[in-house]
């Protein structure tokens, strides 16, 4: 760690940007797990039963408080490097993080909803379907193009030229689901993935 010139008390936390690369991608892998309990959700409900809306929430607390706050501004940081070290690697990316910002705020919306159930308000179940649908199929869509274009782009800088990457900028905290200090307030998440 340095101390950033004229913040003595910031200190710049650099990481090797290959094993950044490796984390993202395995959060991608972790977050498609996540995805399928998304989608044996929407089935239940799209057969007429009431899904476990309590599963439900710890998922979208999952989805908004580690992919949303954590795994985007990471990619963010890698983006922002690309953009500034390899311009022409980085041409037609401008959307990213505004890609970011749009799946954090249908993530929140889906939350909220499924929120308002567990507090006793009536949803649509159409509107429910139709909202986590197109969550899912949007958090799939991005990890796929990020997996098959923005990576890839990255990976080649990265060819051309190994670096660290300041990472000071974004929540330290490991995923609540997936990593070895698991957090109590995700239990049947991690009982469904079981």
């Amino acid at each position: 760690m340095v101390a950033r010139p004229g913040w003595p008390h910031t200190e710049v936390m650099d990481m090797d940007a290959r094993e950044l690369m490796k984390e993202l991608r395995e959060d991608h892998r972790n977050m498609s797990v996540v995805l399928e309990l998304l989608d044996t959700l929407v089935e239940q409900m799209d057969a007429g039963k009431d899904p476990d809306f309590e599963l439900f929430d710890e998922i979208m607390r999952y989805m908004t408080v580690y992919p949303d706050a954590v795994h985007h501004p990471k990619e963010d940081v890698v983006y922002e490097q690309l953009r500034q070290a390899r311009p022409d690697l980085a041409e037609d990316l401008d959307h990213v993080p505004d890609d970011h910002s749009d799946i954090a705020h249908l993530g929140s919306l889906l939350r909220d909803e499924v929120e308002a159930v567990n507090a006793g308000a009536a949803v649509r179940r159409e509107k429910m379907i139709e909202d986590t649908t197109a969550y899912v199929r949007r958090m799939r869509k991005h990890i796929l193009w990020e997996e098959e274009d923005l990576f890839k782009r990255i990976d080649k800088m990265l060819d051309a030229d190994a670096q660290t990457v300041d990472v000071s900028r974004y929540e330290h905290i490991k995923d609540p689901v997936f990593e070895l200090e698991i957090e109590a307030g995700f239990r049947r998440m991690i009982e469904s993935l079981r």
